[in-house]
């Protein structure tokens, strides 16, 4: 079935700076469509249930977020994703952001509500999905180790409190970095459930680990060879712990394919994409009943990956 785009089709989409390599428009465009084919077949009025929507990438330099933001306001667009760089620069530029978003200090999600931007985190979700699904365990006895200390790394450290790891160390390069890290926490309840070392100290804290999370870009497409962790420092993974990589291209990625060569459970980036996705479409559509299978299906076929 086409798209057929009118002067009613309502506007969603993604900013960042780049964003044309966002999976988002394959995902949420699929869904899209999948709900318009429900629709029809009921022999229903599109427009008037709402689900006349198009998805589309907005590149947008740091520089003309604020006027960006403005404009979307202007021509009525109904609700973005926010990716890299924008995810905790445009929290001034919103009316309202949720609890949690404001405890991890980062936006991925916005909708318009009575006239207002609202501002979200559906990353933990997201970043959640399987571990509570799949590979569902009781994870109070367990130990996460967490690369990297970027805006990635708020969503995963507040998911795995929710889940309630008994230990949480977040490793990063830069003692400064992780300082604020730390420090951007203080104001939180959650700041005593967890810790920060710097990297020197990943030898004692792989072999504890019991999932082992990269959100650093290392690795990321078009650097492919390239992995956060050394052969020697992954060869400490203990045998049926997680290895969790939040980037989705390549697939899988070197670090995955490193941890797998150690026993490893590797569960790359692109479930939580789906699952993220799917939490931002139930917020802008209202709708809970979700084609997740549609969406999943429309990203591996994307990537030549078939089923």
């Amino acid at each position: 079935m086409t798209k057929k785009i009118t002067g009613k089709t309502k506007l969603l989409g993604v900013i960042g700076h780049p964003v044309e390599h966002s999976l988002s428009p394959v995902m949420h465009n699929a869904a899209l469509a999948q709900l318009v084919v429900r629709v029809a077949s009921r022999r229903e009025d599109i427009a008037q249930l709402g689900l006349d929507y198009v998805y589309l990438p907005f590149p947008i330099e740091p520089q003309n977020l604020e006027v960006a933001i403005a404009g979307f306001a202007a021509i009525g667009v109904i609700g973005f994703s926010v990716t890299i760089p924008h995810k905790q620069a445009i929290i001034p530029l919103l009316s309202e952001i949720t609890p949690l978003a404001q405890t991890i200090g980062a936006v991925n999600t916005v909708s318009r509500q009575n006239n207002k931007w609202v501002g979200t985190n559906t990353d933990i979700e997201g970043f959640i999905a399987p571990l509570q699904t799949t590979y569902k365990q009781d994870w109070s006895q367990k130990v996460a180790v967490i690369l990297g200390n970027g805006g990635a790394a708020r969503a995963v450290v507040a998911g795995c409190i929710q889940l309630g790891f008994a230990q949480i160390h977040v490793v990063g390069r830069n003692m400064q970095r992780l300082q604020e890290f730390r420090n951007s926490w203080s104001n939180s309840t959650l700041a005593e459930k967890f810790q920060v070392h710097q990297w020197e100290e990943l030898p004692k804290l792989i072999p504890q680990a019991n999932l082992l999370v990269n959100t650093t870009p290392i690795g990321m497409y078009p650097k492919v060879d390239e992995s956060p962790l050394s052969v020697e420092e992954i060869a400490n993974l203990p045998t049926g712990a997680i290895a969790y990589d939040l980037i989705y291209i390549p697939k899988p990625t070197q670090f995955l394919q490193q941890a797998e060569k150690q026993g490893a459970i590797a569960i790359d980036g692109l479930e939580m994409l789906v699952q993220q996705g799917v939490a931002a479409l139930k917020i802008w559509l209202q709708q809970e009943t979700l084609p997740v299978e549609v969406m999943r299906q429309a990203l591996q076929n994307h990537l030549g990956l078939g089923k």
